[in-house]
């Protein structure tokens, strides 16, 4: 087994079209603390709205557009139809593990527990819940757009804050998946000027599946990739 390329990791989304409160269609708010993220767009459109430490920006996106963003920069995706993406997740797909902190309203940001209650999906309803989460974190967002800098500063502190606990096995993904991968490369590179070509006899084809349902997630539906699989060599074909 390999993981996949880079220690990065891939999900299929579909962005939610459900009316916000400010009546613009899409998904919930959201930043990440270590993480790179960056999007594909497969089909449909609409827009990516961003608010870092260059302001807010709006940017369009149609089938084709490539577009990611670095840790601190907030974002949102509005759909203006059937808007679907391939999202690249650095760090092994941590972005979906763990690395995200939606831009509640700062009252819900107060600590873990306050945060978990606002965030977590009931079992009996996952659409409502995901549908709430997503109103109250755009409502946040709109309160972090018009509160200037300061806003913004004190959100991270709250987001840092609330991810504390969970670092020490962040470090542990980012080991296992890009560190190892870099390390594994800067190896191949050593061996090759030694002359020596052992780890290509080592090289294996893996295939992932997308499970056969989609969850919940902050911006969408999700069909998220495993990490590990196994390709079955009976069922391959050469051309």
């Amino acid at each position: 087994m390999t993981t996949f390329p880079g220690g990065t990791a891939v999900t299929d989304l579909t962005v939610y079209d459900w009316p916000g409160p400010d009546g613009l269609p899409g998904g919930s708010a959201h930043v990440h603390l270590v993480c790179t993220e960056g999007y594909v767009v497969l089909e449909g459109r609409g827009w990516l709205q961003t608010l870092g430490a260059d302001g807010f920006a709006e940017t369009p996106l149609t089938p084709g557009t490539v577009a990611w963003f670095a840790p601190g920069v907030v974002h949102r995706l509005v759909n203006d139809g059937n808007l679907r993406i391939l999202v690249v997740m650095q760090n092994a797909g941590l972005p979906e593990a763990g690395d995200a902190v939606l831009t509640f309203p700062p009252e819900h940001l107060t600590d873990g527990a306050r945060y978990r209650a606002s965030a977590t999906l009931q079992a009996d309803d996952p659409a409502g819940g995901a549908r709430r989460r997503k109103d109250l974190a755009v409502d946040g967002f709109l309160r972090l757009r018009s509160g200037g800098p300061q806003a913004l500063a004190e959100f991270y502190a709250r987001a840092a804050a609330l991810v504390g606990d969970g670092l020490p096995g962040w470090r542990e993904r980012w080991r296992d998946g890009p560190l190892a991968a870099t390390t594994a490369t800067g190896d191949q590179l050593d061996h090759l000027a030694a002359g020596d070509v052992h780890h290509l006899h080592d090289g294996r084809l893996t295939v992932l599946t997308a499970p056969p349902t989609r969850g919940y997630g902050m911006c969408g539906r999700l069909a998220t990739f495993p990490q590990h699989q196994e390709f079955d060599r009976q069922n391959a074909t050469s051309t």
